[in-house]
């Protein structure tokens, strides 16, 4: 029988894999999961709601399942966390919101039915800030989570709880969800990997908003190859959201190796100038780009043109705002948090002609980043323009001398990648004199996940962090 330091420690896949052998029982890993939540989870509050009974019985009922033989991965009982955004059927789902502190789900997200099919067991729910908004996870309801490599520093967000679940050893994979870079930020400020892939590539729902593509769920990993198994699981249409894509004949998980590695490669501390970067950031960066440089990757500094991506984002999220909360702001005037509340009044101030503007600059945006890569297989910046900050700081509110005016500006590494449709992943690629982790924000063609995938994967190996891992929090 495998240790508890061994069960805790094994990668997605390796836990897998010994699960399909029959050398290690899902209740098993549930229980090591458990065992782990309690001996952490105080310190960090990553996940805040489980539900034991729920997946003890999801658990037995998977243990004794035929393995499919469709030629896509299976979990085999694998324990994970949903983002407490997310539907579980019987299970609290508060959003991080007063309003929803005691809701429990009756039906399940179509994403979760879709990882339970796979053989995913859902352990609870990992935190978030309220209704997602803001990269810094903190709520009325559970509080803040922290960060499992420095207790003092914030774990990112919005899907803040799931990489810090992932990073302090309690789960093995977790879901989140991405707006203006909440799987990138959070996975960067933890040193896990955290997915955003094109929209329609991760069917959910249902939703208020089912057209719009600006927020995408996704998987969160320790490794490349864990994400791409995950989200292997994940893929496929579905009727009940009208943007969902076909899953591919072959799964994205099994060409890591042999997919033709990039050609040539953009690279960009600030995408053009278009935020402030630490200089911390902008010095280990600097080395991982040298580390490839050595290992044989032609890359070079060069960036499409993002100089309207901070006007366009804050119409387009100010808009989104109104339509996704605007009634509950009027019908709970004093339970949001003021940053939404703010958002909310930004967009009922918007006129057709602002989203009308602002939408043709999305598309010029698109077409512009889609010409670069012509040229070019993979653009690579920032994660996160700072390393993880104060967690009793609601946000971060000045770089290098540059003060920013909102909660979100300080995103516009990741928003303005969101703005274009492209797939983008966060690797982790190093650390700060302190200790705290940094990641790569690697972003792929339109459509283009299975190169991006496989050449995230080789970068993993050239920057070989993932034995610096927190597992016991300090």
């Amino acid at each position: 029988m495998r240790s508890q330091d061994d069960l805790i420690g094994m990668t997605a896949t390796e836990a897998v894999m010994y699960l399909a052998a029959g050398e290690v029982s899902p209740t098993e890993l549930l229980e090591a999961a458990l065992t782990r939540h309690q001996e952490v989870d105080g310190a960090i509050n990553a996940i805040p709601t489980l539900c034991v009974k729920r997946a003890q019985i999801c658990a037995e009922e998977i243990a004794a399942m035929p393995v499919p033989d469709d030629g896509r991965p299976w979990l085999a009982g694998l324990p994970i966390v949903v983002k407490d955004l997310v539907d579980v059927k019987g299970v609290r789902t508060t959003k991080g919101s007063l309003i929803h502190k005691d809701r429990v789900a009756e039906v399940s997200d179509i994403l979760v039915d879709r990882l339970e099919e796979r053989g995913a067991v859902v352990l609870g729910k990992s935190n978030t800030p309220e209704f997602g908004a803001g990269a810094h996870t903190f709520n009325e309801v559970f509080g803040m989570t922290r960060n499992p490599w420095d207790l003092t520093k914030s774990a990112g967000g919005s899907s803040g709880g799931s990489a810090a679940a992932l990073a302090s050893g309690q789960v093995w994979l977790a879901t989140g969800s991405d707006f203006g870079g909440s799987l990138r930020n959070p996975a960067s400020f933890c040193s896990v990997v955290g997915f955003r892939a094109s929209p329609g590539r991760v069917p959910r729902g249902p939703r208020t908003h089912s057209f719009g593509t600006m927020s995408i769920e996704g998987p969160m990993a320790r490794t490349v190859a864990d994400a791409a198994m995950m989200f292997d699981c994940q893929t496929g249409d579905h009727p009940l959201d009208p943007l969902s894509l076909p899953a591919p004949e072959v799964p994205f998980s099994a060409t890591l190796e042999s997919a033709p590695p990039p050609v040539r490669i953009g690279y960009s501390p600030d995408l053009g100038g278009i935020t402030p970067v630490a200089g911390a950031v902008r010095d280990i960066l600097a080395a991982a780009i040298s580390s490839l440089q050595r290992s044989g990757f032609d890359v070079v500094e060069a960036a499409p043109d993002f100089n309207d991506a901070n006007e366009i984002f804050a119409v387009l999220r100010a808009e989104q705002f109104v339509t996704n909360f605007g009634q509950l702001l009027d019908s709970h005037p004093d339970a949001l948090k003021p940053d939404i509340v703010w958002n909310i009044e930004q967009g009922r101030k918007l006129s057709a002609d602002d989203i009308g503007r602002a939408e043709r600059g999305r598309s010029k945006l698109f077409h512009r980043v889609a010409q670069w890569f012509e040229d070019f297989d993979l653009l690579l910046c920032p994660a996160a323009i700072v390393p993880p900050f104060d967690a009793e700081e609601r946000y971060v509110n000045q770089v290098d001398g540059n003060t920013f005016d909102n909660y979100s500006q300080w995103m516009a590494i990741c928003y303005a990648i969101t703005l274009t449709g492209c797939p983008a992943l966060s690797v982790p690629c190093g650390f700060t004199e302190g200790g705290l982790p940094i990641g790569l924000q690697i972003v792929g063609k339109p459509r283009g996940e299975r190169t991006l995938l496989a050449a995230a994967h080789r970068f993993e190996q050239v920057f070989d962090v993932f034995s610096k891992t927190p597992i016991v929090p300090n």
